[in-house]
């Protein structure tokens, strides 16, 4: 097997965020395998789903001895996802076959598109809207309309990682914060762990139909399992009111990233660059009421546990 060190790098800073943050993956690697390494699109999304299915094993299985996991909101999500994976591989493989590439620049814009409205959401949340984060909790209680709502949504997500490979960790983020309004820390611990399930189905699915490099993907993985080791490593070091503006650069960069691979001319600098100064923003944006976080984060520790409606 040919090393390649730039792949191993990718797979190592990719890692570090899957285990810290739990998004990511599909919507950095992806992207970074065919701008840079020339990849083609579809072996891409297959290398990455398979290598993922990997990584995110380890980070979840150290995440779920850190007590940051909800296996019963995972279960339930799982449950609609699986399938829905399934579902999106299929449909990839026979829309590219009749559209072509035309087809993947269309639906990875509009994932995009999804994405940047994500990490607006989530930094609005998190840095102006300071009473919804009060409401976080430890876990959910799982009720007949959680088991419902968490499968079909999950159903529809694991649709969108099957065909594109993205969304394992940033769409499905985004549910656990808004949806079941789980703490950063345990958002971050259920995103992984069910991330492994899920993408342990599709990617299978992309090997039965060849779309997976193993080569390649012995490479991300060399750089990978110890990123995830140092990432879940730090995730309990990390204030809870760092994670969540973190959590909304890295899907900015997602972003920039994906329409950069749908063929938009989007400047280099810009996709590291813009996620970093929003980052600094928030920094500063943060800085100016602390005292009011802090009790705030103390308030959402001691609330009662409610099941979202």
């Amino acid at each position: 097997m040919e090393l390649d060190p730039l792949v191993i790098a990718f797979g190592l800073g990719v890692g570090i965020l899957v285990g810290l943050t739990g998004i990511g993956g599909g919507s950095l690697m992806t992207p970074l395998l065919i701008l840079f390494a020339g990849v083609q699109p579809v072996v891409a999304i297959g290398t990455d789903l398979a290598y993922g299915a990997i990584t995110k094993t380890l980070g979840g299985w150290r995440h779920l001895k850190k007590g940051t996991v909800d296996l019963g909101v995972s279960k339930w999500l799982a449950v609609g996802s699986v399938p829905g994976s399934l579902v999106g591989v299929f449909l990839v493989h026979r829309l590219h076959d009749s559209y072509g590439k035309g087809f993947d620049d269309v639906l990875l814009i509009s994932i995009a598109v999804a994405l940047a409205i994500v990490a607006v959401t989530i930094l609005t949340r998190a840095l102006f809207m300071p009473t919804l984060v009060a409401r976080e909790k430890h876990s959910v209680l799982i009720t007949r309309s959680v088991k419902i709502g968490a499968s079909g949504m999950g159903f529809v997500l694991g649709l969108l990682v099957g065909m594109t490979s993205v969304g394992s960790g940033a769409l499905i983020g985004l549910v656990l914060i808004l949806v079941f309004r789980l703490t950063p820390h345990r958002v971050v611990g259920t995103d992984v762990f069910h991330a492994a399930i899920l993408l342990w189905a599709a990617g299978l699915a992309h090997w039965f139909t060849g779309s997976v490099d193993f080569v390649l993907m012995a490479n991300i993985l060399i750089g990978s399992l110890p990123g995830v080791l140092i990432g879940t490593h730090l995730i309990t070091k990390v204030p809870s009111a760092g994670l969540r503006p973190a959590l909304g650069c890295v899907l900015i960069g997602s972003s920039l990233g994906i329409l950069s691979k749908a063929g938009l001319d989007i400047p280099t600098w810009a996709i590291p660059g813009i996620p970093a100064l929003v980052g600094v923003a928030a920094f500063f944006i943060h800085r100016r009421r602390p005292l009011a976080s802090a009790s705030r984060s103390t308030t959402a520790t001691t609330r009662p546990e409610v099941a979202p409606t």
